[in-house]
């Protein structure tokens, strides 16, 4: 049976992530993402898992990965800034194909920013959060249920790509509190993705040597597989290598890892879209406000639509160049300066979209989509 309560989305994400199988959190305190972690350190002791405070965000992150090495399931928590200090330890994640689910509850920056202000200012550092290449996998939830969906999906896709896997919240969202309506805990259960687990002679053991578009194989440590982790270019056991072929194929995987099963990965909404005249494109709690200003606006016989991608990264193309093709006037609204527009300006091949920006720490108010919407 479907479940009902009243929670903040931060607290649903930690919830989710209890009902995910989660057994470790590492992290730092952050506004606002801190109330993941004050729940969670309640959640994980009463189910047989651990939580631990560290030092700082680098170390928030290198204890996460470790436990994901030994065979936990983990997470981490944090904001913009967070994510900055996080960096390269999220890269050794993508090469060494640690999975790891990273909740990131967006505030205004750069820097310090605006802590306690919403903005969807990581973006962008969420397609690209360390150097070099590789092929970020990014949810980003728009109300209490997804807070918790969401979660849930993010851990079943780091353990099937192999790779740390973000949720994109606000302080909107992550701090909004309501009834939410959670699925049934046994189809939760029964929808959970494991990770590979290589079971043949331990002297035939290379975690690496697989297909050109599979993630790696990585057994739990301390059970007797041996093979090494390294943030090198590496080859079938693990370890260093310049071999100019064998560091190709290494990137090469990564992204096809990905890029060649999509079905598995892209998400998105289509809310009233089929007569509209004008559609809006949103993502995140800026989508309800846009719900809001629909409603009213087709009160008043304005047909208006909404296109919500959900996985950001890697964009559901095929359905934002459809709907850049159908509709003349589209409307994005984003609280930044305009950091997936260049997205949707890419793939729809057009530079002629009406935009409603900010970046001052405060909502978009449903009336000033009413009437940006009038004036198209």
């Amino acid at each position: 049976m479907a479940r009902e309560l009243i929670a903040t989305g931060n607290e649903l994400a930690a919830i989710a992530a209890i009902d995910a199988g989660c057994e470790f959190f590492s992290g730092y305190p952050i506004t606002p993402s801190s109330e993941v972690m004050h729940t969670i350190s309640d959640l994980l002791p009463a189910n047989g898992g651990a939580a631990i405070q560290m030092e700082d965000e680098i170390a928030g992150i290198c204890a996460a990965l470790g436990a994901s090495m030994s065979g936990k399931k983990a997470l981490t928590a944090t904001s913009g800034p967070g994510i900055s200090l996080k960096a390269e330890n999220i890269g050794l994640g993508y090469i060494a194909e640690v999975p790891l689910v990273i909740i990131n509850v967006m505030r205004a920056g750069p820097s310090t920013g605006l802590p306690t202000r919403v903005q969807q200012g990581d973006i962008l550092q969420a397609k690209a959060p360390t150097h070099g290449d590789f092929n970020s996998i990014t949810l980003c939830a728009s109300n209490l249920e997804e807070c918790y969906t969401q979660t849930v999906k993010a851990f079943n896709l780091a353990n099937r790509f192999m790779q740390p896997v973000f949720v994109l919240l606000d302080e909107t969202i992550g701090h909004m509190s309501g009834k939410a309506v959670l699925p049934d805990l046994e189809e939760i259960k029964a929808s959970l993705v494991e990770r590979r687990v290589f079971q043949g002679s331990k002297e035939e053991y290379k975690p690496y040597d697989v297909a050109f578009d599979e993630p790696a194989i990585l057994n739990p440590m301390f059970q007797g597989y041996k093979y090494h982790f390294t943030g090198l270019h590496h080859g079938p056991t693990g370890h260093p290598t310049e071999d100019a072929k064998v560091c190709q194929d290494l990137i090469d995987r990564l992204f096809n890892k990905v890029n060649l099963h999509l079905n598995e990965v892209q998400q998105y909404e289509e809310y009233q879209v089929d007569d509209a005249d004008i559609l809006i494109m949103a993502y995140g709690s800026v989508a309800l406000s846009v719900k809001e200003a629909i409603k009213r606006l087709r009160e008043e016989g304005y047909k208006v639509g909404l296109f919500r991608p959900i996985t950001l990264w890697p964009s559901p193309e095929e359905k934002i160049y459809e709907y850049c093709q159908k509709f003349k006037k589209i409307l994005v609204v984003e609280l930044n300066k305009g950091q997936y527009i260049q997205e949707f300006e890419r793939i729809g091949q057009r530079r002629d979209f009406k935009t409603l920006f900010r970046a001052n720490g405060r909502p978009i108010a449903p009336i000033e989509i009413i009437e940006k919407i009038k004036g198209m």
